[in-house]
């Protein structure tokens, strides 16, 4: 048996009585920078995991002592997170539907490619990692204040935010709604020199354009009807620290006009008032509109665009770094938790696998109040996906591989439409096989005349295997 290295990329255990199925294995996995570990018997592979823990177990089906099917259930009731699978020269449907049921990741036939093990280590691998997320803590260098994230596109922003903090630079914020615009500005601040002094947040939103000059200006007292006293605005308040223009975007033309003298000269004139005030304050703006369009249309001021725009951050949406989706709901698991008073400790697997396929339009902000709903609504230790009922987020349904699991499926009550399950049924089985409506019956065990009923049923061609229908 050889001894398990120092490993990056997650932990592999390979069992089979044949030497040179275990040497082929390890020799294609362990350059992947995976740490192996290998077991020439059932038994001895049983022995293995009581000794260490294995993100990933790779076995035989048919070994002389225990076969895979057997070492699948074992695993599968002692060590349930760990993920299974099944390598055999003696691949059947029987033999598929079983391991299926007993929690099998997946099965590959002897022999195989080099391209499909790694395929299939990876995705198994990538599975593993995702209900991992929902129990583990974020490491500190995925974190910057209250922002979280593991992809690399939030990596690079926690690494702009680093380098513009120490700098007095003008910066802009832009990306959807939710995503966090307003916690990178604060994370600017308060990673700056300026961090002792104020913060101040500005929502272009909310402030009437007929009140917005005297609350970013300030004014004398009896500049206007219903001016009684001079007050101090929002510009002056900031001195020293930094003005922070939500959803700058909304502000009108004449305001856009009035602000960029303010970034030009660094200084500014209250309402009503004829001595000017030095503005000695840093501009951090954000926006979820495209400013460039704006220019172009006239609705935004091109000079001032650019003034706003000498450091640009952008954060996309969760939808297109989805890894840091499980990042994300466990930090908000553990700040609602403790601030609501539930001991909720736990996302399940089927639960964060729901969360990472769903695409959420209103971002990480959806999200958190999603994780907080459930945990209101949780009984238990464990968030579970009917604890996300407000969201109706469709239940990921696994597509069926044999017409007995297919037959299994449509018994179920719960699915939505027992059409989508067929169709996805067929044009898997389809795609699996190249189109070969013959191949496909077979692996799916069913008549040709009988699968190519269900295709008709559907409207399904093979020459949609191609556009052209060639």
């Amino acid at each position: 048996m050889g001894e398990s290295d120092v490993m990056n990329r997650g932990s592999i255990l390979i069992i089979d009585d044949e030497d040179i199925i275990r040497i082929s294995c390890e020799r294609i996995l362990r350059p992947e920078g995976y740490g192996i570990r290998t077991a020439k018997s059932g038994n001895e592979g049983l022995q293995a995991l009581d000794s260490s823990p294995f993100d990933l177990v790779l076995t035989d089906l048919k070994m002389p002592d225990i076969d895979g099917i057997e070492i699948l259930v074992r695993i599968k009731e002692k060590w349930p997170e760990t993920e299974v699978i099944i390598m055999t020269g003696y691949g059947t449907v029987q033999t598929a539907v079983r391991a299926m049921k007993a929690g099998v990741f997946d099965y590959i036939e002897k022999p195989f490619s080099p391209g499909d093990l790694l395929s299939l280590v990876k995705r198994a691998m990538e599975r593993k990692g995702l209900s991992a997320a929902g129990r583990e803590m974020v490491p500190s260098h995925y974190e910057l204040g209250n922002i979280v994230g593991v992809s690399q596109a939030m990596q690079r922003i926690f690494q702009l935010i680093a380098k513009v903090a120490v700098t007095g630079s003008t910066v802009l914020i832009t990306g959807e709604s939710g995503t966090g615009k307003e916690l990178v500005a604060k994370a600017i601040h308060f990673n700056s020199p300026r961090k002792e002094q104020p913060f101040i947040i500005v929502d272009c939103n909310a402030i009437p354009e007929t009140l917005i000059e005297s609350e970013l200006f300030g004014h004398a007292k009896g500049a206007f009807t219903g001016a009684f006293e001079k007050k101090k605005g929002l510009l002056e308040m900031a001195g020293g620290g930094t003005i922070f223009f939500d959803e700058i975007g909304n502000l009108a033309l004449s305001t856009q006009a009035k602000l960029l003298r303010v970034l030009q000269e660094k200084e500014f004139r209250p309402v009503g008032e004829k001595k000017t005030v030095q503005a000695d304050v840093r501009f951090v703006s954000a926006t979820n509109k495209d400013l460039k369009t704006m220019v172009r249309d006239g609705t935004f001021r091109e000079d001032f665009f650019y003034r706003l725009n000498i450091f640009p951050i952008h954060i996309p949406p969760l939808r297109e770094r989805r890894e840091d989706i499980p990042a994300l709901a466990n930090h908000f698991l553990r700040k609602y938790s403790r601030e609501i008073g539930k001991s909720v400790t736990h996302i399940s697997a089927e639960t964060m696998r729901m969360l990472f396929l769903f695409d959420w339009p209103g971002n990480a902000r959806q999200l958190e109040n999603s994780i907080q709903r459930a945990i209101i609504m949780c009984q238990g230790k464990t968030l579970r996906p009917e604890h996300f009922s407000a969201l109706e987020i469709p239940v990921a349904e696994e597509v069926p591989k044999t017409v007995d699991e297919l037959k299994e499926k449509k018994k179920d009550l719960r699915l939505k439409s027992v059409e989508n399950i067929e169709k996805s049924f067929l044009m898997e089985a389809l795609k699996r096989n190249a189109w070969n409506i013959s191949k496909a019956a077979s692996d799916v065990g069913m008549q040709r005349p009988n699968f190519h009923a269900l295709m008709k049923k559907y409207n399904i061609s093979a020459k949609q295997k191609h556009p052209s229908g060639r």
